[in-house]
């Protein structure tokens, strides 16, 4: 491994340390990061939530001012390890065989280790163009946090000339993803003694139709398909993640609630199916409402992030060939904050180290060889902003 390389997987031990999952504060780490890049005189911007326990983290290293630079886009949150089974602790960077594991290893702390590794590099470089580091919260639950970044960063001149976004890809370029829409869905019924169905209005059963709804527009979306043949699954996919309600067998139950998401395909409707759901259930509440008046479906959306778009000759998706030596352009099914990178019109590719294969699995892991691919990618990147 190449010495910068060995210096992230030090960091990443750190940076593994702190538990961010995304119900957490990240404030810790940001802390960490704002501390080591000030250690090489490197100024950080934080960027907080309105409870202040959460933060972004924004810094520009070298370059001239004015002149439109590079971001280094990644999230400090990671997933829950709630009942899963790993084999060694997983906010402990364990290394066996070759591979490192902990909660966060590829998704994607992997990354954050390396650009920290690499800023002492980049600050000694002759660049004539800047690097910013964009660091992140509550991507895994949305993007919720990078938002208020990416408004400031496109309030501020020049944009940035491109965004690299460091989801782990194999360091392959990802040109284009699927967007999400996630939702929850409450609805309220009419307790009674289950003997009486007819005093009852039972939430449940509301909530199923609304499911088997969900599921015929799950089984349209996939005889639709993908006209591009470019993604897997190919086709605008659905999920219901969680339902529960009631209370007791012998109890019709008076309220059920459910969380749901869709992810559709770049360039489709993303507002069609949730229109759908919507009318479809304001019928069911209407019936419901016959019987009682009290009775409502309320859906509420708590996460949205969008497509990222494939843009012919993007000098992102230029920049990142050029590094690479590759000419393939993959698609994924998964969300990154790319798209909405792109909505403020900074070009914008995802390549980053380890595998989306490992990611939200108990023992997830990157390969050592992935730090060192990831440092590889950097240093070359340093090397063309100098040249």
């Amino acid at each position: 491994m190449r010495p910068n390389a060995h210096r992230a997987v030090e960091l990443l031990h750190d940076l593994i340390a702190f538990d961010t999952v995304s119900r957490n504060s990240n404030l810790k780490l940001i802390d960490y990061a704002a501390d080591y890049l000030a250690g090489v005189g490197v100024e950080c911007e934080l960027i907080r939530d309105d409870s202040g326990a959460k933060a972004n983290l924004f810094a520009t290293i070298g370059g001239p001012a004015g002149v439109p630079g590079i971001v280094l886009s990644g999230h400090t949150d990671v997933v829950p390890v709630d009942g899963q089974d790993w084999s060694s602790d997983p906010f402990s960077l364990t290394e066996r065989d070759g591979k490192l594991f902990g909660r966060g290893t590829c998704d994607m702390k992997g990354f954050i280790a390396i650009c920290l590794a690499m800023a002492p590099v980049i600050a000694r470089a002759d660049l004539k163009r800047p690097i910013h580091f964009a660091f992140s919260y509550d991507e895994e639950v949305g993007c919720r946090g990078v938002a208020g970044m990416i408004e400031k960063i496109a309030g501020r001149s020049p944009l940035p000339r491109a965004c690299i976004v460091g989801e782990p890809t194999s360091m392959r370029a990802v040109t284009a993803h699927k967007g999400i829409r996630a939702f929850e869905t409450v609805i309220t019924g009419r307790e009674s003694h289950s003997s009486n169905t007819e005093f009852g209005v039972s939430a449940i059963m509301a909530g199923g139709r609304l499911i088997e709804f969900l599921r015929a527009i799950l089984a349209e979306m996939k005889a639709r398909g993908d006209d591009t043949g470019r993604f897997d699954p190919p086709y605008t996919s659905l999920n219901i993640g969680t339902i529960d309600g009631g209370s007791a067998l012998n109890i019709t139950p008076n309220r059920c609630r459910m969380v749901w998401e869709y992810r559709p395909l770049p360039q489709a409707d993303e507002d069609e199916i949730i229109s759908r759901f919507d009318a479809f259930s304001r019928d069911v509440e209407a019936e419901m409402r016959a019987r009682f008046d009290g009775a409502s479906i309320v859906t509420t959306q708590i996460a949205r992030a969008p497509a990222l778009l494939r843009q012919p000759n993007s000098p992102a998706e230029e920049l990142v060939r050029a590094l690479t030596g590759e000419n393939d352009s993959l698609t994924a099914a998964y969300v990154t904050e790319a798209g909405l990178f792109q909505l403020a019109d900074i070009p914008t590719v995802v390549c980053g180290p380890g595998s989306i294969d490992q990611a939200h699995r108990p023992d997830e892991f990157i390969e050592l060889s992935q730090m060192d691919a990831g440092t590889d990618f950097i240093e070359k990147l340093v090397a063309a902003l100098s040249a």
